[in-house]
């Protein structure tokens, strides 16, 4: 048997997800467990979204929890590069290898024609997908328009009946009906690769054995199956993990529960507690104890003990077990080196300084000035607020808004946010400084704290984005109906 080796595959478009440290964390047991490789490789083809900063982050995240990787983008290895946007030129040629097997094909239509087509497909009832109208070009006007420099897409041919059988590790068979997959784009009119292509080619040459991912990419398996089919490839070993949930059993998102590991790092977690609270996502050890360490975890562990019932991330439950760790691990001496690491360290208090010492006489005022910077969630309530003068209305939908917006912001700089913050304002027709008002409630807990903007800018956007998340519950966020009208209404803004 080869090597096993698996990989996790994240875009650099946001905050470190903890569903991304939960798939990599089983990718990595898995491995270790199998005496193989645990790879990390960027998928970052979505040119508009993923940014530097971004990919920064889920490294130094998945750095933090303990996870490791022996091949990556900030560690080389022999199947480099290992971000897809250093890799553009090897997918176009697969691409077009698949035309001219007549396994591809080009297509000419535009945004507008294939809207038209979705369009007209769902008033006949039918599945939204495309119809195949390229293929009834003759290969003299394909060329006619590939000359006359005509946008073009290269997409994948699919059968029109039958079924697929896809086999996975925890679930066996899956069938699947070819009519339901549609005939997805493989390359795009930029030149780039669609998700589909690159991760199969990029999993093929990084011999890649076993692929585990979650339970949303079942539904493109059989795309990825066929592809390996068309290059004539082995086709790795498929594991599709459970999706995380809320309590509700709604699937994990950050509306309902603070989904980056950032948060948890900064509300002060420890990293062994987290990874022990992901370890116990839908998978037990044999004696079925709650708390293991991640080297427990990899000795211990067997794929087959995932159980398909969707896990619940409970923040209460991880807060127990994080208490758990605090007190059965950490000696006295241990605990102040730790807090001092995570609160007390010389880049956080630095950048807080310059913002109190105006505000402070005596060093017991710093407590009263700079605690919500060493708080977590803050006791933010409706009353909070009844000072900000503000129709209810209005007050909801700003702090709503503007929730919106910094969950948008890609650069968490404070001349950034500012200057969201101030147009939202101008937009809303509410002055500045009564807009800010109840930012500075949710944020510090209080109207009379430091600069709010530096503020968050120092808590960072996981915490301060938590915290307006707070407030707008406190204060009521909008109904189903609600929202809909409301997110019309900052679309137009």
């Amino acid at each position: 048997m080869s090597e096993v080796r698996t990989r996790i595959a994240p875009s650099p478009t946001g905050d470190p997800h903890v569903g991304t440290a939960y798939i990599a964390l089983f990718n990595m047991a898995f491995a270790k467990k199998m005496g193989g490789e645990f790879i990390l490789r960027i998928e970052d083809t979505d040119q508009t979204r993923s940014t530097p900063e971004s990919e920064k982050m889920i490294l130094d995240a998945l750095r933090w929890l303990g996870l490791d990787w022996s091949e990556g983008p900030d560690v080389g290895g022999p199947h480099g590069p290992y971000r897809q946007s250093e890799r553009g030129d090897i997918y176009k040629d697969y691409a077009l290898e698949l035309v001219e097997k007549g396994h591809a094909f080009y297509a000419f239509e535009t945004a507008e024609e294939l809207d038209q087509m979705r369009a007209e497909q769902k008033e006949q009832g039918l599945p939204q997908k495309y119809d195949g109208r390229a293929l009834k070009l003759s290969a003299e006007e394909v060329q006619a328009k590939i000359d006359a420099g005509v946008p073009y897409v290269i997409r994948m041919k699919v059968p029109e009946e039958g079924t697929c059988v896809v086999q996975d590790m925890l679930r066996g068979e899956i069938e699947i009906d070819w009519a339901q997959i549609d005939q997805q784009v493989l390359l795009k009119a930029d030149g780039l690769p669609t998700y589909h292509l690159a991760n199969v080619v990029d999993d093929h040459l990084m011999k890649i054995t076993h692929v585990i991912r979650g339970e949303e990419w079942i539904n493109s398996a059989p795309k990825h199956i066929l592809l390996y089919q068309y290059f004539g490839w082995d086709m790795p070993t498929l594991c599709h993990m459970p999706l995380l949930r809320n309590p509700d059993k709604s699937k994990l998102s950050k509306r309902k529960n603070p989904t980056s590991i950032l948060y948890y790092q900064r509300m002060g977690f420890l990293p062994e507690a987290v990874i022990n609270y992901l370890g116990r996502m839908g998978w037990s050890m044999p004696d079925e104890s709650e708390k293991f360490a991640l080297a427990d975890m990899i000795e211990n562990f067997d794929i087959q003990r995932v159980s398909l019932g969707g896990p619940v991330f409970d923040v209460e439950k991880l807060k127990w077990l994080n208490g758990l760790w605090i007190r059965e691990d950490l000696s006295p001496a241990d605990f102040a080196q730790k807090f001092a690491e995570w609160g007390l360290n010389s880049e956080y208090v630095n950048a807080i300084l310059p913002l109190i010492i105006p505000r402070i006489e005596t060093f017991s005022d710093v407590a009263d000035v700079a605690g919500f910077f060493f708080k977590g969630q803050l006791d933010v309530t409706a009353e909070s607020f009844a000072e900000i003068k503000m129709e209810q209305e209005t007050l909801r939908k700003a702090l709503q808004f503007a929730l919106w917006k910094l969950e948008a912001l890609r650069s968490w700089e404070k001349d950034k946010i500012f200057a969201e913050m101030k147009s939202l304002a101008q937009a809303m027709e509410v002055k500045p400084k009564d807009f800010f008002a109840p930012l500075f409630v949710a944020v510090a807990g209080t109207t009379a704290s430091v600069s709010v903007f530096d503020s968050m800018t120092i808590l960072g956007p996981d915490m301060t984005r938590a915290r307006l998340r707070h407030a707008v519950n406190a204060v009521g966020g909008p109904s189903k109906k609600e929202a809909k009208r409301w997110e019309k209404e900052f679309a137009e803004l």
